[in-house]
């Protein structure tokens, strides 16, 4: 089984602005979604969780997975898409004309400035995880969890449901809540 999560909230969740790759941690309520999620995910077998590096993630996974012996492995591969200058912005969509807001709306229209990740590319780094990584471990009936953020985790679920990229945001990827993919 293959299971993906995106992490708790953190403060710049409730100020409404871009994380991206800024390493931004949970906040009290982020904690508390992951020992929630700890208690509803308790009876479901992982064997391995890969997890984002960035501190929201990784926190987010020792905590729904303590005391349980289930390793937790961060590669940069699950790092949040990048979102260049625009990392920081609050309440991005009430600004008009920037250019981020195109993926959030249009993601297929999008095309990426100012220092932000590409789709492609974003797609490129998860789709080898899954190649390298997920797949192969699937195929020896590995229950894998992957702890991320928004919109790689949303780009994950896309490559493996086949959803196209005018759906990206069609899997409603919520904070501490988990999804089972395959």
């Amino acid at each position: 089984m293959l299971y993906i999560m995106r992490h708790g909230k953190t403060d710049w969740n409730a100020l409404h602005k871009l994380q991206g790759r800024t390493d931004i941690p949970l906040n009290d309520e982020g904690r508390k979604m992951a020992r929630e999620a700890a208690v509803a995910c308790r009876d479901i077998h992982f064997d391995i969780c890969y997890c984002s590096p960035l501190i929201r993630a990784k926190e987010t996974a020792e905590i729904l997975l303590k005391d349980r012996g289930i390793p937790v492995i961060p590669d940069d591969r699950l790092m949040e898409m990048g979102f260049g200058s625009y990392e920081g912005c609050e309440n991005s969509f009430s600004i008009p004309d920037l250019n981020v807001n195109v993926l959030f709306f249009h993601p297929e229209k999008y095309v990426a400035d100012n220092g932000a990740e590409s789709l492609d590319e974003l797609y490129s780094r998860t789709g080898a995880f899954l190649d390298e990584l997920v797949y192969p471990q699937l195929k020896e009936n590995k229950d894998i969890l992957i702890v991320g953020h928004g919109a790689a985790n949303s780009c994950i679920v896309c490559q493996v449901r086949e959803i196209p990229v005018e759906q990206y945001w069609s899997a409603g990827i919520e904070n501490c809540k988990l999804m089972k993919l395959i």
